[in-house]
């Protein structure tokens, strides 16, 4: 009977000490992260005596550190390292003490000594290097690191760690030695690489570092195609696209290879707009001759390339010409078929804009439509494209009846919303202002944001402008002036928008002229005159429907035309932080953190 007492007596204790414990850890969490370090430390210290659990004693040691009771922590912490010499986190302990309280000699002293004598054992490296990133000493984890690969003599040792610790300090010079010790053995490490050495450098001279590495490397072993590799795709996030391909053709020709990097790299310097590289590397591609598998598709991607080239404004009317040629002796090589529509949709955007040739265009938009096997939906698109043709040739019924057959075909989808807008878009450029709005207002909420965006700009630029004579007759004249945009008559557009204000002075379209000639300029290349125009539409119309999209037009021609990430990234988060509710917002938010440096790939 006294055994079983005895026995309830100490499973009571137990438990009543176990659940004092569980109070007293309540509190002290509670206490610590409420930052009352005085009261957290008195119980952190009870706590760790009792158990010895070093979770605790990393907090009670850090209370110490924020309530600067450095005394009593070394005392305490030297009679732990003595006590318990295998542990080394009680040393590193010590030494952030020193650290802490500017006796950087001491502090030094104890972390090497702490280095030195771990023995050749790669757990306790582990260990140690942790409790130095845990205490923030996160050059002596690297010591740690450092010092064991060389006790172990090899190179490849603890890099992953290496790497999140470099990454974490930027420091970009050893990331990249780091990056560049590991490629050799582990090629498939390559994308990893690149996602972050692009998250971490900041501007070129970052990509000099890395570009510098590669040459001295490629210097002793210049068939390390990795190396290679790494350089081309610094040489493209420079955008030096030159330099790119350059190295790409060296790389096919010395390695033979079938072309698949150089084609694909090709795709890249298009969706970059470095259209007349891209056209170089598909010409080089063609030189492989016609039993290459990348012969056809280079051939299909260079007649694109010279396309997105006249499409930029760098073409004469010449090399216009000879491109419809081109676009021409692919249909008849290869028909009229599905796979060559894109061909015929782009011969007919040619001729019709850029050629003159109104009733060329509609005659191969025609023979599209009539193409064997196509989709409803291409047939849809392609209506669309001949409707603006009609727009064109003045035969506005013509081009509304067009549209509208497709908006009743493709009712409640974005093809169908499209169609419409463009109905809404013609009554404007006619001056029929109360219909277009009243198109316009229905579109408002249309499924497609673009659409709906573009509704709701078309409706608030005619109920602005129509409040009172003067105005509506300027708008008149705005209309005309993006007629004349729409047929790629661009100059005398920018002489109709100009002599608004001249025929009209005080009217009300200040910032909408502003926003159009804006467009224009950078349609024609002329982004440092486009800025200056966006930029005095957000310095004197914060008011205007078109600020959001001047913001974000602005930053994006800082970012990827005028090379001052800086200012672009101060544009997106002004468009953020003044206009919530704009489309452009979720991608301004995801360009400014791509620039602030955030690895969005992760």
């Amino acid at each position: 009977m006294k055994k079983l007492i005895v026995l309830l007596f100490l499973c009571f204790t137990s438990i009543a000490l176990r659940a004092q414990t569980n109070i007293d850890e309540a509190l002290a969490y509670q206490y610590y992260q409420q930052a009352d370090y005085e009261k957290a430390s008195v119980l952190l210290e009870k706590l760790f005596n009792q158990t010895k659990n070093d979770n605790y004693f990393e907090l009670y040691f850090n209370s110490l550190i924020k309530i600067k009771k450095y005394t009593e922590a070394e005392a305490n912490l030297k009679k732990l390292v003595k006590q318990y010499p295998q542990k080394t986190n009680y040393a590193v302990a010590l030494g952030r003490v020193y650290q802490e309280n500017g006796r950087v000699a001491d502090a030094n002293k104890v972390f090497q000594d702490a280095i030195n004598n771990t023995t050749k054992d790669e757990f306790k490296f582990r260990e140690l290097a942790n409790s130095f990133y845990r205490f923030e000493a996160y050059d002596m984890a690297i010591s740690a690191f450092l010092q064991g690969r060389k006790l172990f003599g090899d190179e490849q040792m603890f890099v992953y760690e290496l790497l999140s610790i470099y990454r974490y300090k930027k420091d970009k010079v050893n990331l990249v030695t780091e990056y560049i010790n590991v490629l050799e053995s582990t090629p498939q490490l390559l994308p990893q690489a690149q996602s972050v050495l692009a998250s971490v450098f900041e501007d070129n001279s970052d990509y000099q570092i890395l570009q510098s590495a590669l040459l001295k490397k490629l210097q002793k072993n210049p068939d390390q195609e990795i190396f290679n590799e790494l350089l081309i795709w610094q040489f493209i996030q420079k955008q030096e696209y030159e330099m790119a391909l350059r190295q790409l053709i060296a790389q096919d020709k010395r390695t033979k290879g079938n072309g698949a990097l150089l084609y694909n790299t090709a795709n890249l310097f298009t969706a970059n707009k470095a259209f007349t590289t891209a056209i170089k590397a598909y010409e080089y591609l063609l030189t492989k001759g016609e039993a290459s598998e990348f012969y056809l598709p280079a051939k299909l991607e260079l007649i694109n390339a010279k396309y997105e080239l006249v499409i930029d404004g760098k073409f004469e009317k010449s090399a216009i010409q000879a491109l419809a040629n081109e676009y021409e002796e692919l249909l008849n090589k290869y028909g009229k078929v599905g796979q060559t529509l894109f061909a015929l949709k782009k011969l007919a955007h040619l001729q019709a804009y850029y050629l003159n040739d109104l009733k060329k265009a509609e005659a191969t938009l025609e023979t599209a439509i009539s193409v064997e096997k196509i989709s409803p939906m291409d047939i849809g698109i392609l209506k669309m494209d001949l409707g603006d043709i009609y727009v064109l040739t003045k035969q506005p019924w013509e081009a509304i009846l067009t549209y509208e057959q497709v908006a009743k075909q493709f009712e409640s989808q974005p093809v169908g919303s499209e169609a419409r807008y463009r109905t809404a878009r013609l009554s404007f450029y006619q001056g029929n202002f109360q219909y277009a709005k009243s198109q316009a207002d229905v579109l408002k909420a249309s499924t497609s944001q673009l659409i709906a965006n573009d509704a709701l700009n078309l409706s608030l630029l005619i109920s602005d402008n129509l409040q009172s004579k003067n105005d509506s007759l300027a708008l008149i004249m705005y209309a005309d002036a993006e007629m004349l945009q729409f047929m790629n008559l661009n100059d005398q557009a920018l002489k109709k928008l100009d002599s608004i204000a001249l025929a009209f002075p005080s009217n009300s379209l200040a910032d909408d002229v502003l926003m159009a000639k804006s467009k224009i300029f950078i349609k024609g290349n002329d982004f440092s005159g486009a800025s200056v125009l966006l930029k005095e539409l957000i310095n004197n119309h914060n008011t205007s429907i078109w600020i959001d999209d001047a913001l974000f037009t602005l930053a994006d021609l800082y970012e990827k035309k005028l090379g001052d990430l800086d200012e672009a990234k101060k544009l997106y988060q002004q468009l953020m932080n003044d206009y919530p509710g704009s489309m452009f917002n979720a991608e301004a938010r995801k360009r400014f953190r791509n620039i602030r440096g955030d690895n969005l790939g992760t």
